[in-house]
């Protein structure tokens, strides 16, 4: 099953995007809903604590603005983000934390990163923008579930009560936990901070799903979407919700809503296939399935799991070969190394194993995962270091 999640990336840079606030959108449809099929919703779902600050960050906020030495506020809060003798910053995608998770645990995924440092600016009374940044998805997976990730970014700009007209550069700092290529900044579109709420409490709804707590993936979705009845990602998620749920009939409606309004999005025509399929509905599924073959002949992870297949038949250069050809799409993906050291150290290919596991080591997006390639490279040096012709 296909997930779309609003997680973004991690560093920094200074730009300008301007833009226009729009309407709030029309309420989701009703009938998308079924909150009986699920448990009491935890009072802890909303949308309250995501911006909220403890006292430790208005201290530091305040700190920030007391001792900038002549900066802008702007500027200040830049460099307290960007130096790593200040916050010390480290990128973890296991959570979307709220602001205040994020700053205690000094560490977050991009979307995590981008609502803290608002949070932090809303604080010294600085203006914030946010962006979406057209980039490629990165794809990752959690067990059976396969998310798909975009990037977004924020502008601090004026103090709030700076009525200043013009544009002054000096005046705006875009903060980037991973920048793309400048043609891709060109391209960005201004998002409503609703929009940015309702991507968080569809990372956590994702996450919920991960871990099995289908009731929680559903009430966080449905509360994304009564944020910002216009993302579309959160239907699709609500349709997987249901899925995990056993309840394909309800997945079809949410994930038809989502796959009328973006036709070729390839992940809303996979689930609905998936959907219709599940309801003995082939010969609806099949023209999905066409289409979708048509606009993705080899979809996120085909290769990767054709090689993990070709693992468990012993043949282990047929794997090498699949796991390269991933890595030709995705070079940056922590588990495509893994998998790929793995194949070179039943080769015998030592090297390219030690190689291969220190890049998933590099590339770890979580401290759990970095400590566990961390051990396997010490398992490979340490056969690799062994007397030739002793076990």
């Amino acid at each position: 099953m296909k997930l779309r999640a609003g997680v973004l990336g991690a560093a920094l840079c200074a730009m300008l995007l301007a833009g226009c606030a729009s309407a709030p959108p029309p309420a989701p449809p009703r009938e998308l809903f079924h909150d009986a099929l699920f448990g009491a919703a935890d009072p802890a779902i909303g949308a309250e604590q995501i911006f909220a600050l403890t006292p430790e960050m208005r201290r530091y906020a305040r700190d920030i603005a007391q001792q900038r030495r002549g900066k802008g506020l702007q500027q200040a809060l830049f460099d307290a983000l960007y130096q790593k003798d200040k916050l010390k910053l480290e990128y973890d995608s296991a959570l979307t934390r709220d602001a205040a998770q994020t700053f205690a645990a000094r560490a977050g995924n991009c979307l995590s990163l981008v609502v803290m440092t608002a949070a932090l600016a809303r604080e010294m009374d600085l203006s914030v923008t946010y962006q979406s940044i057209p980039v490629d998805e990165a794809w990752s997976r959690s067990g059976r579930l396969y998310i798909a990730s975009g990037h977004v970014n924020l502008t601090l700009g004026k103090p709030r009560g700076n009525t200043q007209i013009g544009y002054d550069h000096q005046h705006y700092f875009t903060i980037d936990f991973m920048p793309p290529a400048d043609g891709a900044r060109q391209q960005a579109q201004q998002l409503e901070e609703r929009t940015i709420v309702a991507m968080f409490m569809n990372n956590r709804a994702a996450e919920s799903l991960a871990q099995g707590r289908t009731d929680d993936a559903y009430w966080w979705v449905r509360r994304a979407l009564e944020r910002d009845p216009a993302f579309l990602n959160a239907y699709n998620t609500l349709g997987v919700v249901y899925q995990h749920a056993g309840r394909h009939a309800e997945a079809e409606q949410a994930l038809r809503h989502a796959h009328r309004r973006a036709p070729d999005n390839t992940v809303y025509l996979s689930n609905l296939a998936q959907s219709l399929r599940q309801l003995d509905r082939a010969a609806e599924a099949a023209p999905l399935e066409a289409r979708l073959a048509q606009l993705e002949p080899y979809p996120p992870f085909h290769f990767f799991n054709q090689g993990r297949l070709a693992m468990q038949q012993g043949d282990y250069a047929r794997a090498r070969e699949l796991f390269g050809r991933e890595l030709a799409r995705s070079p940056d993906y922590h588990e495509f190394h893994f998998w790929m050291a793995l194949a070179c150290f039943q080769l015998g290919r030592l090297g390219e194993a030690d190689r291969h596991m220190r890049l998933a080591m590099e590339n770890s997006t979580t401290r759990g995962d970095h400590d566990l390639y961390t051990a396997k490279l010490d398992r490979i040096k340490a056969y690799g270091a062994r007397p030739r012709g002793r076990p």
